[in-house]
């Protein structure tokens, strides 16, 4: 007979064994983290939409780390003052270059191999946006965003591939969008697209990696970039921009884009899958993810509550220059125009 007072041999409980494979996964991949870190110094860096903006904050932080850049981008003299700016810190390559044009996109990839001989990393940063209704978007739109976030890193990812495995190793990262996870109203032809990208970017990073290539996705909210006086506007084009402009404008609904910079260069860094910036973006990602039915009726009340159709006025696209009110720009947008000046996003506007 078993004494009562003989101890009973406890098996671990299964909170222990959980916790102890939870403490091996996060050991597993923080080696793989480190492991996968690159410096930046000396490395050849192609940067798409380059020349303002979230792309230029990111060729900055580069340059200072010594990359060496190559930026590629549409308006000749946002690139000769992004260049010049940043010829004291590095080497810089500036190309024109429409990235929806795959010859020009190949040529572009030439120059950079003939003036570095290599490509450690490429950023596909280049975007357009399209802002109003439904009603006045037209097929030349959704085709507009897809040749810009869709065919174009599609271009760029296939003329660098075969020199990053040569190489044996390279790093591209996408910029997608949180429009790319969740839809908002009023940007179809920018969520149609950047939902494409991700899907893209995706796919690329599974194929990829036995080559060493590290494929990051960036799906970003808004950022006080200033970048909403180069979106283009349809329908009631002023309250559109106004709306916009506003989210986009506090720390309350936007990043900083030098914060947002930081946080793509270190996915860059250690070769993230993929990461969500914003705490707002994160958390709308998540409720769609958990409660999808609830994003939906969100989306829907703010879609009925945003500027109406606008008659035949409202199919002619109008840029963020031409869409100015009297509630933007304001002293509620001042953080973000100021960010504006320092992005080379004001350029345009004194060359016209």
């Amino acid at each position: 007979m078993k004494s009562p007072w003989r101890k009973r041999k406890e098996r671990p409980s299964g909170l222990l064994i959980t916790g102890l494979g939870v403490g091996l996964a996060a050991g597993v991949l923080t080696w793989m983290r480190q492991k996968q870190r690159i410096s930046f110094q000396n490395r050849v860096v192609v940067i798409t939409g380059g020349s303002r903006g979230l792309g230029l904050q990111m060729a900055r932080l580069l340059a200072a780390e010594g990359a060496k850049l190559a930026l590629l981008a549409r308006n000749e003299p946002e690139l000769e003052a992004a260049r010049r700016e940043l010829l004291d810190q590095t080497d810089v390559l500036a190309i024109l270059c429409d990235v929806g044009v795959q010859t020009e996109v190949e040529a572009a990839v030439q120059r950079v191999m003939n003036q570095y001989g290599r490509i450690d990393m490429l950023v596909n940063n280049a975007g357009i946006m399209q802002v109003g209704p439904i009603n006045h978007m037209r097929i030349r739109d959704f085709e507009n965003a897809m040749d810009v976030h869709f065919w174009g890193p599609l271009y760029t990812m296939m003329a660098v591939i075969p020199t990053m495995r040569r190489q044996g190793e390279g790093r591209i990262v996408n910029i997608a969008s949180i429009g790319g996870e969740v839809g908002v109203p009023h940007m179809a032809p920018y969520v149609a697209s950047k939902f494409a990208l991700v899907g893209l970017s995706d796919t690329f990073r599974a194929e990829l990696a036995k080559d060493g290539i590290l494929v990051s996705t960036i799906s970003p909210g808004l950022m006080r970039t200033g970048s909403y006086y180069h979106a283009n506007f349809k329908g009631q084009n002023a309250k559109e921009f106004s709306w916009f402009s506003l989210m986009a404008a506090t720390p309350v609904t936007a990043m900083s884009s030098q914060r947002a910079a930081r946080q793509v260069i270190n996915a860059a860094r250690y070769g993230t899958p993929k990461r969500t910036l914003t705490f707002q973006a994160r958390l709308l990602e998540i409720l769609d993810r958990i409660v999808p039915g609830l994003t939906a009726w969100i989306a829907k009340q703010a879609g009925r509550r945003m500027p109406g159709p606008a008659g035949d006025r409202g199919n002619e696209l109008r840029t963020g220059f031409e869409s100015r009110s009297k509630f933007a720009p304001s002293w509620a947008t001042r953080m973000s125009d100021r960010a504006a000046e320092q992005n080379n996003e004001m350029m345009a506007e004194r060359i016209i």
